[in-house]
């Protein structure tokens, strides 16, 4: 089990990455953890095997990348099989609705393609279906996110999902361009790109996803729930640094002898 060991050398400090601009921050914080996300990959893939565990598996992803990008622990077993169990069900809903829509689209938009080159009124259910795969892409981006970060229902987060998608359109739009160019390239260079595949671009695309979408879910689904009810959001309780003392020092019960004891005693390395 030791690929899957965490990595994560924080020791709970956050280092400040949400007062660093947005692209420096994604990054940073990408890089810190490129070898985590590679082995999430990994485990993400094993996880979809059975095809039909498809939407459990990236609701566990989601999440995890969700942590990552919040610089939180992260212990990728656990953590992943335990956000699997959790999300399963609506998981495994809007993972059934994504085969469904690639499959349809995958068979009707070439269809309708050929048949527009020799009848032109066929570009018209052609571009039509073009633009729900369009946008039932940018609205995963939404859904698997509340999913792993809110208790609403799947009516609530599909409703949710499509709203966000056109009152977020920049990052929605930015989403999708960066799906599509890196699943493009896995796809035009299979098999070559299968080890590239087995590693690298399911995780990232979902860190991206997070970066982009997840602080839009907030601001827009999570915030506005506690703010309703005057209450703080305690997913905040983790920047809250005010009080974090690393040690309290009690001079009234040294002597002062005790006192240079340690003082001697202590070294920098």
């Amino acid at each position: 089990m030791a690929l899957f060991q965490n990595n994560n050398t924080h020791s709970g400090a956050l280092r400040t990455p949400h007062e660093k601009p947005g692209f420096i921050k994604y990054t940073g914080v990408y890089f810190r953890h490129f070898w985590e996300l590679l082995r999430l990959n990994l485990l993400y893939i094993l996880a979809c095997v059975p095809i039909i565990t498809i939407g459990p598996a990236t609701a566990a992803m989601t999440k995890l990348c969700r942590n990552y990008y919040q610089e939180r622990h992260v212990y990728i077993w656990t953590d992943f099989w335990k956000a699997f169990k959790d999300n399963f069900k609506q998981g495994m809903f809007f993972g059934i609705i994504n085969i469904l829509c690639a499959v349809v689209f995958s068979v009707s938009i070439p269809i309708y393609m050929k048949w527009a080159r020799d009848v032109s009124a066929m570009y018209v259910p052609f571009f039509i279906t073009l633009g729900f795969m369009v946008v039932m892409v940018m609205v995963s981006a939404y859904s698997f996110i509340m999913v792993s970060s809110t208790n609403l229902k799947v009516k609530q987060i599909f409703k949710n999902s499509l709203i966000l998608v056109y009152l977020c359109v920049k990052r929605s739009v930015a989403f999708f361009i960066i799906y599509v160019a890196v699943m493009s390239a896995a796809i035009l260079f299979f098999p070559a790109s299968l080890i590239f595949v087995v590693f690298w671009p399911f995780s990232f695309v979902s860190f991206v996803d997070c970066c982009l979408c997840y602080p839009m879910v907030r601001k827009y689904v999570i915030q506005p729930y506690y703010d309703q009810r005057g209450e703080e959001n305690p997913e905040e309780a983790y920047l809250d640094t005010r009080d974090e003392r690393v040690f309290v020092d009690s001079p009234q019960y040294e002597t002062k002898d005790q006192a240079d004891k340690k003082r001697r005693k202590k070294t920098i390395k």
